[in-house]
């Protein structure tokens, strides 16, 4: 699980001479660190760890923490944010690149901007091991990991139960491995969407998204219920606006594109095959103007909530209701 998401170049000894860790995405920072440690202390129990900041990192501390020790042991030396090492500490760790110690790795962790470039390119020019880690902005990111970390620990998760993880948890990848983990060691089979409710949700009915899919499927009365028990647990008014945005958007590049199969539609539109299907199913009592309204309706709640009105569960309350009205609108 270690090495989860991380691409990692055609030198993939972690016990290689020099890695470097390139992204701003901690939590795969701290696995590519951890990945070369326990390399480390496999082959030698005793390896001696020095894990620095950048400003910790001064002229001559390389050289000293590098030399050759009397009893020959195996190091690894990690230097975070090296990006924001001085000109000087640069020179020393560009010139240590070009001659390794043995039995020393050189861990460096590089935000991967234009700061610092200078000591990257030198670190890719002498060959250097890299793993990179970059920071997931997009869900599809998010989701792409979730799905990963369960094939890494060897178990299936159902596409739904991928995706409601993500939509409960939120970007926080260290929160999204966590709860895999906890999945994965509580929960015997297939782990599906239901079960990622029961976790973490309260109940399925909880999710901002459970809101939504009642709300653009016309079920006004389930869709308040649903909300009510969400806000009662804690889920932020702005995640229900959002997730009622991104149904309704849905429904409105599903109904405007051209007809084909769930893969060909799924590649157009940015979505996974299964929402296809199930944007399909939602779609039925809609109309262009429909979507038009329920737009306008989200995104004056959005505005509601987030400090333009006095009263945000009402502004909801209308959202929800108006864009369940929406879906019934090609039936009139």
């Amino acid at each position: 699980m270690l090495g989860a998401m991380a691409r990692n170049s055609a030198h993939d000894n972690p016990l290689a001479p020099v890695t470097i860790a390139v992204g701003q995405e901690d939590l795969l920072l701290d696995r590519a660190v951890q990945e070369v440690v326990a390399a480390a202390r496999a082959a030698d129990a005793d390896t001696d760890v020095r894990d620095l900041a950048s400003d910790q990192l001064q002229p001559g501390t390389l050289a000293e923490l590098t030399s050759p020790s009397l009893f020959a042991e195996r190091k690894v030396v990690v230097v975070r944010n090296a990006q924001d090492l001085s000109a000087d500490t640069i020179k020393d760790v560009k010139a240590y690149l070009g001659a390794p110690a043995e039995e020393i790795t050189l861990v460096l962790l590089h935000a991967g901007a234009a700061k610092g470039k200078g000591l990257l390119d030198a670190a890719r020019k002498v060959g250097a091991r890299e793993v990179a880690c970059p920071r997931m902005t997009k869900p599809a990111d998010r989701l792409a990991f979730v799905r990963s970390e369960f094939r890494v620990l060897g178990r299936s998760a159902t596409p739904e139960a991928c995706q409601a993880l993500v939509d409960s948890i939120g970007s926080d990848l260290r929160e999204l491995a966590s709860a895999v983990t906890q999945l994965v060691a509580d929960v015997e089979g297939t782990i599906d969407e239901a079960v990622v409710g029961r976790y973490y949700t309260g109940r399925a009915e909880a999710s901002s998204f459970t809101v939504a899919d009642r709300a653009v499927e016309g079920r006004a009365a389930e869709a308040l219920e649903a909300l009510r028990w969400s806000l009662s647990t804690g889920v932020a008014p702005v995640l229900i606006t959002s997730a009622l945005a991104q149904g309704v958007r849905a429904i409105g590049k599903l109904s405007s594109a051209r007809g084909g199969r769930p893969a060909d539609l799924a590649r157009e539109l940015g979505m996974p095959p299964w929402k296809i299907d199930r944007v399909r199913q939602q779609m039925r009592g809609w109309s262009p103007d429909g979507v038009a309204v329920a737009l306008r309706a989200v995104a004056e709640a959005d505005a509601g909530v987030k400090g333009g009105g006095d009263d945000p569960e009402y502004a909801l309350e209308k959202a929800v209701v108006a864009v369940a009205r929406a879906a019934r609108s090609r039936r009139g």
